[in-house]
């Protein structure tokens, strides 16, 4: 019964792991657009500030994801320390097992939807290449 508590263990360390550096990326891009801002080396200040705005939205997500990730891995240690108890020790209740199991779950989920949100965000505003001018040839 312990297993898929620590196997779900090991993804929410995972995901946090790479929300963490989601977050860092965030924070880099962040400060870059803000130096150029502040030394006036902006090609296009509304722009900036309209990514900065993105950013600040994508890093509230990612904190938010991580935040849940890590609610999730207490709910699931509690989880896995009960079901240990219970085993263990003359203590044989486990009322409070799916309690905290199917807490980590939906926590799980949650965490999930923000990360997406923002991997969506992250995907919406890339421009591939829109800023580079094309070259023109004929192959005719």
């Amino acid at each position: 019964m312990a297993v898929a508590p620590v196997f779900l263990l090991t993804a929410v360390a995972s995901l946090i792991g790479a929300a963490a550096t989601r977050l860092a990326r965030i924070i880099d891009r962040a400060r870059l657009i803000e130096d150029r801002l502040e030394s006036q080396t902006a090609k296009n200040v509304a722009a900036s500030y309209r990514e900065l705005d993105t950013l600040k939205l994508r890093g509230r997500l990612v904190n938010a994801s991580i935040t849940l990730l890590t609610l999730c891995g207490v709910m699931i240690g509690l989880t896995v320390m009960e079901l240990f108890l219970a085993e263990t020790t003359a203590l044989r209740s486990m009322k409070v097992v799916p309690t905290t199991f199917l807490a980590g779950i939906i926590l799980f989920v949650l965490a999930l939807l923000c990360f997406l949100a923002e991997t969506l965000i992250a995907a919406h505003v890339l421009r591939f290449g829109k800023h580079l001018p094309r070259e023109t040839s004929d192959h005719g």
